[in-house]
């Protein structure tokens, strides 16, 4: 029954949303990808902010379902059935009023499965598809037999972009390169590597009195060069989101200065390379919204580059959503560990695999501790006593790992918890 009723609320709110973008008409940017939606979403919201009225993918609405909900305005029902008979009544007034709509649209869109990105993108047609980078062993590959496979789900955006529409893609990475041969006339590459549009370098760590405070790259295109400042969080991911929102600036007609000024303000989303001060005078990077063997390693190599710090702790969870990939995947980040930190927390049961291969790598046996799932807050709490001025803490895990509690239990102002940390709403509390 439920699936039944779930059903038919998608159809519903998903023949509203096509109506809305019918009659209103607002030009659409469409973000995918296996990893940095989420920032790269948030950083194209901001280059684009200044002087229009701009409407992006709250928190990751970036399904079947999160996808309507942005277009409409609306929030989620969650359990309730009477919240989405009401979300169907609102969405109705959006398409009948007339009320004054956002100019553009900055939608994230996701794959759980084989065809979810089909189902949204025939029927939203972007004026600009993004496609961040698919990892080797990315999230969510699970339910695909390949990365391979999840790499052509990410392609449909770019088949479905409107005819005269922009692909602004990673020109770094192996699969993103492959779409972007097969999109060429259309295609805007942007990362690190000398042959694209966009590029980044020098890009590094940025210190205030010794202390890591965001990063700092140029960007240049076209022979001209922008100097760009990330304040607030760490790790190459959130520079390839910059260069990603410069190059959709360009596209949206938003000049490369005035785009690099904005994204010296944009605050960065909770759970992502965060730098929250800790207890004792220490120092945390939070990386606690989602995991993947990409995004794990980056977080390690960032904390291995940081400077100035005696002691560096890893506080990580298990990664899910790997099927296969699971244990060599939890082994290799093992192996990044002992490269990157000389203390090792885990949370969960996948997490042992990380510990061990830690251990076999050098790390100290007095140095290594392993928690069951369920036992994040307890981590954090017993992590208290080796914290002070001198350390460094790295923590991160997969969203059922709920790691977000280590970094509440050892952050120095926990009442900050609910605007900094990831999944501090009722409906997650309760969980």
């Amino acid at each position: 029954m439920y699936g039944i009723l779930r059903n038919l609320v998608v159809q519903i709110l998903t023949w509203e949303a096509q109506l809305a973008l019918k009659r209103y008409q607002p030009k659409i940017i469409a973000v995918t990808g296996s990893a940095g939606k989420t920032t790269t979403k948030d950083a194209i919201f901001c280059v684009l902010s200044d002087g229009r009225f701009v409407r992006k993918s709250e928190k990751s609405y970036n399904s079947e379902l999160g996808v309507p909900l942005t277009i409409l305005g609306l929030e989620s029902g969650w359990g309730s059935p009477w919240r989405w008979f009401i979300n169907i009544l609102k969405g109705a007034y959006v398409v009948g009023s007339g009320e004054k709509y956002p100019d553009w649209l900055v939608l994230e869109v996701g794959a759980d499965r084989p065809g979810d990105i089909r189902k949204i993108a025939r029927w939203l047609r972007p004026d600009i598809a993004v496609i961040t980078s698919i990892p080797d062993v990315p999230v969510h590959v699970e339910f695909f037999q390949s990365p391979n496979a999840l790499a052509r789900e990410k392609k449909r955006l770019a088949e479905h972009l409107k005819h005269d529409g922009i692909l602004v893609i990673n020109g770094d990475d192996v699969y993103t390169k492959e779409i972007m041969k097969e999109h060429a006339s259309q295609a805007v590459s942007f990362g690190f590597e000398g042959q694209n549009a966009f590029v980044a370098t020098d890009a590094g760590i940025q210190y205030e009195d010794k202390k890591p405070v965001g990063m700092h790259f140029y960007s240049h295109h076209s022979g001209s060069e922008t100097e760009v400042t990330l304040l607030g969080a760490l790790g190459r991911p959130r520079v390839y989101a910059a260069i990603a929102a410069l190059a959709v600036a360009e596209a949206a007609g938003v000049s490369q200065e005035s785009a690099a000024d904005a994204l010296r303000t944009w605050a960065p989303p909770p759970g992502r390379m965060r730098i929250i001060p800790g207890i004792k005078g220490s120092l945390i990077i939070d990386d606690t919204y989602n995991s993947s063997p990409a995004a794990a390693a980056s977080a390690l190599e960032t904390l291995k580059e940081i400077k100035g710090y005696k002691k560096k702790i890893a506080a990580l969870g298990d990664m899910l959503e790997l099927g296969r990939f699971s244990k060599e995947a939890h082994i290799e980040i093992g192996r990044h560990v002992a490269k990157s930190a000389n203390m090792l927390v885990t949370v969960g049961l996948r997490a042992r695999a990380i510990a061990e291969t830690a251990l076999d790598n050098g790390i100290a046996e007095t140095n290594v501790r392993q928690y069951e799932q369920g036992e994040s807050q307890r981590a954090g709490k017993e992590l208290e006593p080796d914290l002070d001025a001198q350390t460094l803490v790295l923590v991160k895990g997969s969203q059922s790992m709920r790691m977000e509690k280590v970094v509440e239990e050892i952050m120095a102002d926990p009442t900050h918890a609910p605007e900094l940390l990831v999944r501090q709403d009722a409906d997650w509390k309760v969980r």
